[in-house]
């Protein structure tokens, strides 16, 4: 006899995180961990949300504010700053600075360094043409 059991696909590193800071993202204002878990739909415990909203205060993604006895968590940034804030907290966790983001800048496409040339350039005085 062949036993069926459940097998639950265990999520990459961070995969969690991200799921919660997205439904926060749609969220009208902050929300509470209920809410996050409901709108995940997932087998996910209420203490695993709690955890995983905690994680990501440390981090400085999410805020959050006392509501009644628990709490209102909001993400902290945008996706894209949110996206800055990983890229920074890779590259500081790094001993050589240089050599990553030299590897990181050889790496980008055509259109990719345009955008970073542009970004790097310092910005013109009003009388340059």
């Amino acid at each position: 006899m062949v036993e069926h059991s459940r097998h639950h696909r265990r999520r990459a590193q961070g995969e969690l995180e991200s799921l919660v800071l997205s439904a926060l993202r749609e969220a009208d204002g902050p929300a509470t961990a209920g809410w996050v878990k409901e709108r995940l739909g997932e087998d996910l415990a209420y203490t695993t949300v709690i955890t995983i909203l905690t994680r990501l205060l440390a981090k400085g993604a999410v805020t959050r504010e006392r509501a009644g006895r628990s709490f209102s968590w909001t993400p902290a940034s945008d996706h894209a700053g949110l996206a800055a804030h990983r890229m920074r907290r890779v590259l500081d966790a790094e001993s050589d600075r240089e050599a990553v983001l030299a590897s990181f800048v050889t790496g980008l496409g055509p259109d990719d360094e345009r955008l970073l040339r542009e970004l790097l350039r310092p910005p013109r005085s009003d009388g340059e043409d």
